[in-house]
């Protein structure tokens, strides 16, 4: 799941090629055209390291396979959150355990892969839930019996138990992606960067690795067309170069940073609309419970209580982004008024002395963007303060999502992070990375806890909001009660965009670049 998060979604450079895209249309905030139509230039926070929905590791990725392979269903961009038929021609709920579809009668996979049939839809919801295939995304079919296929273009989606996120965070998203069984098979079940059997409005034309990924329209593609011949996606992980880069003419569309949203919105580039957007994402300071001194229970609430999180956020975010109470936020079921340890230096001081461990030095790894280091440079003086060295560790992208990995030894010595994974419009994609079964992929922290476990299994198939929203705040309690997590916000998301254009946006400011129009 994104959280599989900004993050999870890898959850990654510079624009390497700043050259060549310096060398683009400079001071011009006209749509720039190909000899088919207008292009449209858009920044993306990470480049891509795999095309496989299975296996994707940060949203951005998301965001192009939902483009260049045809899902059942699609997120509609607005204000509040839904979703039509894309490869689907008909799909409706029967009852709570089954779920029948009708697809569209001439989708076609490039490559000669034929059309896409019922067969590929049993494959590619299967391979996800197959534990054998170690999708981390596997959680988005936790219920799923089978998929019965019915004739060529229909069938039935059998689950073993309601699941509330089935039409919020599963269908609509990667995990609802329909794949050619033929050329997945032939490729020996994995797709890396290549993507094969393409399927959707868009295929890709070109990747070139930390400059660009060029989109261009699926000529086989016979429903609504997108409104831009070709897609030019740049990954730009830091937003303030970003903005210079929008500034400079050279995207039409961008996030960014959240310091710069009140800037923007006073003062904007020419012809611009400036957009702030509520953000279901979550960042937060995690502690290594495998580690020492974090192996000690004590030395973890220390932390909780030597954090001021407002000066962490105001300092980070200049003010821009309020803190938070856990991993879910306003609005969705689960959603907590207030943390149960909050700032208390005296508190933590008599903790550390007790301890016995006060002059201990820590390390605090983070992803090397501007707003991570302000935070841990805040944190870093909190700490200090109650008695406790940090030493901060920078990593590009590349390095840090792979720093809890259980396929590495860092994580041996992995002391404290600054995270933030992207979410979905349901609480169970923010719980669903802290289960034991995730240590080790995105459970970093190596938090375990088997009530835990259980209740999110509960809240994956409990209908009933009231109750979801009971069992959610509990998982967050215990989270915060074992002490590995001091839950920093969820920031805010600001976007802007040429006047010549109308974004298409999901309520929280994500994109979804077959809804992109001219104005």
């Amino acid at each position: 799941m994104s959280i599989l998060a900004d993050t999870r979604v890898s959850r990654r450079s510079l624009l390497a090629g700043a050259g060549a895209f310096g060398l683009a249309s400079m001071v011009n905030p006209r749509i720039s055209w190909s000899s088919d139509g207008p292009i449209l230039k858009v920044r993306s926070y990470a480049d891509i390291q795999t095309l496989d929905p299975c296996f994707r590791l940060a949203a951005p990725e998301g965001d192009i396979t939902s483009v260049i392979f045809a899902g059942l269903v699609v997120t509609t961009p607005g204000d509040s959150w839904g979703w039509r038929p894309m490869a689907a021609e008909t799909i409706k709920q029967l009852d709570p355990l089954t779920v029948a579809f009708q697809l569209r009668d001439n989708i076609g996979f490039t490559d000669g892969y034929g059309q896409m049939t019922a067969e590929d839809v049993k494959f590619s919801i299967e391979r996800i839930a197959d534990p054998a295939n170690k999708s981390p995304y596997s959680g988005d079919w936790a219920t799923l019996k089978e998929v019965e296929v019915k004739d060529k273009l229909s069938g039935l989606i059998h689950l073993k138990q309601a699941f509330a996120p089935l039409w919020t965070s599963t269908l609509p998203t990667p995990s609802g992606t329909i794949l050619s069984k033929r050329a997945i098979t032939e490729l020996g079940g994995k797709m890396g960067v290549k993507p094969v059997a393409q399927s959707g409005p868009y295929i890709l034309k070109e990747w070139l690795p930390k400059q660009r990924t060029v989109l261009v329209r699926n000529p086989d593609w016979k429903y609504e067309q997108g409104a831009f011949a070709e897609i030019h996606i740049h990954p730009i992980e830091d937003e303030k170069t970003a903005e210079l880069g929008y500034e400079a003419g050279d995207l039409d569309y961008t996030w960014t940073a959240v310091s710069s949203i009140s800037r923007l919105k006073q003062t904007p580039p020419p012809k611009t609309t400036v957009v702030e957007k509520p953000s279901l994402a979550f960042v937060w300071l995690g502690m290594n419970q495998d580690v020492a001194p974090f192996s000690n229970p004590n030395m973890r609430r220390a932390v909780q209580y030597a954090v001021d999180r407002k000066a962490v956020v105001d300092a980070a975010y200049f003010g821009a982004a309020a803190t938070a109470t856990g991993i879910i936020a306003p609005g969705l079921p689960g959603h907590r008024e207030k943390n149960l340890f909050d700032f208390d230096p005296d508190r933590a001081r008599d903790m550390i002395a007790k301890e016995g461990l006060a002059g201990t030095t820590i390390t605090l790894d983070i992803l090397n963007k501007t707003e991570r280091l302000t935070a841990a440079q805040v944190v870093q003086s909190n700490l200090q303060d109650v008695g406790l060295n940090v030493e901060i560790k920078q990593n590009d992208s590349g390095t840090f999502w792979t720093l809890g990995a259980k396929e590495g030894d860092y994580w041996k010595k992995l002391q404290m992070i600054i995270s933030r994974f992207s979410m979905q419009p349901d609480p169970s994609w923010a719980t669903a990375w802290f289960t034991r079964d995730q240590i080790g992929v995105w459970n970093w922290e190596r938090f375990s806890s088997e009530e835990f476990d259980k209740l999110n299994a509960e809240g994956m198939v409990e209908l009933d909001q009231a109750k979801r929203d009971v069992i959610y705040k509990k998982l967050q309690d215990l989270m915060e009660e074992n002490g590995n997590y001091v839950f920093l916000t969820h920031e805010v998301t600001g976007i802007m965009n040429r006047d010549t254009l109308v974004a298409g946006l999901k309520p929280n400011g994500e994109p979804v670049f077959t809804d992109f129009k001219p104005a």
